[in-house]
């Protein structure tokens, strides 16, 4: 399956730098699978998509300020983005550089903060922090790599979802379907007798990981942990082929179809996932997917493609272009039925 199946060409002036002036005001294309029908309205018609007869599921994870500024002996620049905390004070990381610092090698956070490098795994490092370190005081939120901009004091609010729940902090990127929704949003759901609830997937290095190999079915997942609540275990499995089972992005996906194929039901607890979702893969638990538009050739396009067919995609995705859809993370969104 060649990597050039999922390939297409956007215009740059189409990725979004800046969210939309309102959670709500995000245009929304809605995809009606079995009719092969698409419909351009925006995300606060939501509600009349939806009907008591779905449940929606989405992602409470909050996004920590996980990218770092520090400096070298030498005074050069250096860039950490954590990924994952192994213990108090010690991450595996991503590190930027003219030149990265060797083994046992440190960084300069301040005077005294201090971030010595341990070691390296692959392309990953792990460094551990002096005890002095605070996320709060010296991270900042890790925008994507292509909204090329200084990170600005809406972004501390808008690139975390209204769902974000402080008990779930640790993902290092948004999960983006959850940025369109407003508490007025959640008020008329839940006024159609819409259900809500919840699963956390600490959004890491795995989502948004390139592939680098031209046959998709050689590229290798790495782990991200993911939660569920007991709430949500007896919610989804009392309504299990009753409702249609609404996931608000492919973390949802990743979690629910993940969790499915352990235990064949959905059971609580906290699990890694590898998961890779692409075209063949056989859907369990979601029926319905609300998800925002994604980089070409990556897992997030496969995935969807996976859920809605990849000649149906790249057709919505070639009119979102031609109807000049604002893409990626601060982009529109696509509701696929």
């Amino acid at each position: 399956m060649h990597i050039s199946l999922f390939d297409y060409n956007l215009p740059k002036e189409l990725i979004a730098y800046f969210p939309s002036q309102k959670r709500d005001e995000s245009r929304m294309m809605v995809y009606f699978r079995k009719d092969d029908k698409i419909v351009h309205t925006v995300f606060k018609k939501f509600p009349d998509y939806v009907s008591s007869d779905d449940l929606i599921i989405a992602n409470n994870v909050k996004v920590i300020p996980a990218k770092i500024i520090g400096k070298k002996e030498t005074g050069g620049k250096v860039e950490i983005l954590l990924i994952r905390k192994l213990n108090e004070n010690r991450w595996e990381a991503f590190l930027k550089a003219s030149k990265i610092p060797k083994l046992g090698g440190e960084i300069f956070i301040d005077k005294n903060i201090i971030c010595k490098i341990c070691n390296k795994v692959e392309n990953r490092f792990i460094i551990e922090f002096s005890e002095d370190f605070s996320l709060e005081k010296y991270g900042k939120i890790p925008l994507p790599p292509y909204i090329k901009r200084e990170v600005k004091e809406i972004d501390y609010t808008r690139y975390q979802t209204i769902f974000a729940d402080d008990k779930h902090k640790g993902a290092i990127a948004s999960p983006t379907a959850g940025l369109h929704f407003t508490n007025e949003i959640i008020e008329i759901l839940k006024e159609k007798g819409v259900k809500i609830c919840f699963v956390t997937l600490y959004v890491s290095f795995a989502t948004f990981q390139p592939v680098k190999v031209e046959n998709i079915l050689e590229h290798k997942m790495h782990y991200e942990d993911y939660e569920i609540p007991k709430e949500t275990e007896k919610i989804v499995n009392e309504n299990f082929g009753k409702k249609n089972i609404v996931a608000v992005g492919t973390t949802v996906v990743r979690a629910l179809e993940d969790n499915y194929l352990r235990f064949k039901r959905i059971k609580s607890g906290k699990f890694p996932t590898n998961l890779f979702i692409y075209p063949g893969f056989k859907f369990n638990v979601v029926n319905k997917l609300l998800t925002n538009f994604h980089l070409p050739k990556s897992t997030l396009l496969m995935l969807v493609s996976a859920f809605a067919g990849r000649e149906n995609i790249l057709r919505c995705y070639e009119e979102a272009i031609k109807k000049r859809y604002r893409f990626f993370s601060y982009g529109d969104c696509m509701f696929i039925i």
